[in-house]
């Protein structure tokens, strides 16, 4: 009972004491908002993605078959080469005019392909380059790679069939119907089982939607700072000259944290309200209801987190200089890890194995995915553990604490 009465006492004093400096709170809560968007809107304007250009792929055809036209249709119409490459048929004559200043490569199908290839001579198929997009080329030579499988399935198989027909009484029409068949079969198969080009998309939304992105990582990183800022404004300096007198009324450390824990959090949690309404107009971002309850858990349970790192170093260190340094510090290094800074998908493998054991990693994951990607669920449980880990260390020292100071 005396547990409460002291921490209501204390957080109405924090409160109190607010109230009394409420001429410099405006510069309190703006400077923060303003130093956070000019460095958002900067790094907005690097990151922001320029416009893609496809590569353009020309297919000759020397050989003029049924068997390379076909393959020749169901290339340049296949959809599974996606949107960065577009692949169209053209003349010897107008590849060699456009690689120059078109064309990033064009392969060619050379003539009597199709007979060496029924009759079991080696096939090639030949590629020209730009010289002035090497880059491009690699994905060109994917491509390449990927006809000349379909090449090498299909041509064993049809090697065995014409051996075995021409040992039969079959006509040379009807047996160069089959070997067509055989042709086409396998073409269909190659290209239904396996895409012509591998794609592997890996969401980033620094890159993606980096407007986006960096409000949301300045609106993350303006809260940090309001807790830093409005924790240490709730720290008198006189609490460590009248310790000693506190304790005789049975007043605790732990009840004067908890109270300036409090505080900061409700005043933290009202004004990252404002600004994530603001925020999500100027974003044109569509929230929700239950998306707004999501944002809240988070946001809360990252405020209690992130401040009970700050009452640990404060109970820890006693010296006001050096604790302050050691807490600016803590809040600097939550914002990396976070991804707020820098983007974790840039980090070594070995420390984004890490980050799920970061509580600020966690709350800005999770706030990424309910306004940026639009998740209609959050996964509250690895933050909940690691905020009730990080109340049962500062409970754990706290009570060193006091051991040893009496």
């Amino acid at each position: 009972m005396h547990f409460i009465k002291h921490l209501f006492l204390f957080t109405k004093n924090n409160f109190k004491q607010l109230q009394r400096k409420w001429l410099t709170l405006p510069l309190l809560l703006l400077f923060p908002v303003i130093l956070i968007t000019l460095i958002a809107v900067i790094a907005v304007s690097i990151v922001s993605p320029e416009d893609q250009k496809p590569i353009y792929v020309g297919l000759v055809d020397l050989d003029k078959s049924e068997e390379t036209e076909m393959v020749l249709d169901m290339i340049d119409k296949s959809s599974q080469l996606g949107s960065y490459i577009q692949i169209k048929k053209v003349t010897k004559k107008q590849a060699t005019e456009q690689i120059e200043n078109q064309l990033s490569a064009y392969v060619t199908f050379p003539e009597g392909f199709t007979k060496s290839l029924y009759n079991g001579n080696q096939v090639s198929l030949h590629i020209t380059g730009n010289p002035n997009r090497r880059t491009e080329s690699y994905v060109v030579k994917e491509l390449l790679d990927s006809i000349a499988r379909h090449i090498r399935s299909s041509q064993a198989n049809i090697l065995t069939i014409n051996y075995y027909a021409k040992q039969l009484t079959i006509d040379n029409e009807v047996r160069q119907d089959m070997l067509f068949n055989q042709f086409t079969n396998f073409l269909v198969y190659t290209v239904g089982k396996d895409k012509i080009i591998d794609e592997e998309k890996i969401t980033n939304n620094a890159t993606n939607s980096p407007i986006h992105y960096y409000g949301l990582a300045g609106w993350f990183t303006i809260i940090t700072i309001w807790l830093l800022a409005f924790y240490s404004f709730f720290t008198k300096d006189e609490e460590y000259r009248i310790m000693d007198r506190m304790r005789l009324y049975g007043v605790t450390q732990i009840r004067q944290l908890l109270a300036k824990i409090s505080s900061t959090c409700i005043v933290t949690c009202i004004c990252a309200g404002i600004t994530l309404f603001i925020f999500t107009n100027l974003m044109e971002i569509t929230l929700f209801g239950e998306d707004y309850l999501r944002i809240a858990i988070i946001i809360i349970l990252y405020n209690i987190a992130f401040l009970f790192g700050l009452a640990i170093l404060e109970t820890v260190i006693s010296g006001q200089k050096v604790r302050l340094l050691a807490q600016s510090l803590y809040t600097f290094l939550s914002l990396v890890v976070s991804g707020a800074i820098i983007p974790t998908l840039y980090f070594p493998i070995y420390v984004q194995e890490l980050l799920p054991y970061s509580f600020s990693f966690e709350s800005f994951h999770w706030l990424q995915e309910v306004i940026i990607n639009g998740r209609f669920y959050a996964d509250y449980v690895p933050l909940t553990l690691l905020t009730a880990a990080s109340a049962l260390l500062l409970l754990g020292i706290s009570m060193w604490r006091e051991r040893v100071n009496t």
